[in-house]
């Protein structure tokens, strides 16, 4: 990355937690720098980071952005199933997420004007009003490597069921992203999600 670049990601991220104490965030990108992938932030009920990605190139960028204790290069794969999204990494992690409607603060985000919802001024400007509206939500903060990010959701629609396991360990039904997860400044909603949103990150001058 050079001292002026700007990158911008184009996709979904579904955040939940499971009843077996797993707190999952999955990135679901269909246009990137790194082109179109799947990545699968996993927090232990004990704090234990993992990052799921699906090449070294991925692995490097997102793990110089967010913190984790530990990084797997694996293929994750996305696919549309009835009622939502199987999500596979490896021979390790399976999901089954199970899609509902927008939420009320979704269908008032489908009204903010696109070109103004996903800018970086614009979610600078709102990020306390996003603090206190959702906890643990930040719309832009400070990254990893001097980075800054901003998140614009433009969308947001209910998760309403979970299933799958890990190592054959079965991750439990459905629960609330609590604690929140800590792998940057901010958190997904603690109520299940599926974000629609656009991710743009900035390198921070060089001297």
């Amino acid at each position: 990355m050079s001292a002026s670049d700007e990158y911008r990601f184009e996709g979904r991220i579904a955040g939940f937690g499971t009843t077996s104490g797993v707190r999952l965030v999955v990135g679901m990108w269909q246009r990137s720098p790194l082109g179109a992938f799947t990545d699968i932030f996993l927090e232990e009920a004990n704090g234990h980071r993992i990052l799921f990605a699906p090449s070294q190139a991925v692995a490097d960028f997102v793990s110089g952005t967010y913190t984790f204790d530990e990084t797997r290069i694996m293929p994750v794969q996305t696919t549309r199933v009835a009622g939502g999204l199987r999500v596979v990494a490896g021979d390790e992690l399976e999901l089954t997420i199970t899609i509902g409607p927008l939420t009320p603060l979704g269908r008032l985000l489908r009204a903010v004007p696109g070109f103004l919802a996903t800018r970086p001024a614009w979610l600078r400007l709102i990020d306390p009003v996003a603090a206190l509206l959702v906890p643990g939500v930040h719309t832009a903060g400070s990254a990893g490597n001097g980075r800054t990010e901003f998140y614009g959701v433009t969308a947001l629609r209910a998760i309403t069921a979970v299933s799958g396991c890990r190592d054959s360990t079965d991750l439990g039904t459905l629960a609330r992203l609590d604690p929140p997860v800590s792998f940057g400044f901010g958190s997904a909603p603690p109520e299940p999600q599926l974000a629609d949103v656009v991710t743009t990150i900035r390198e921070r001058p060089q001297r």
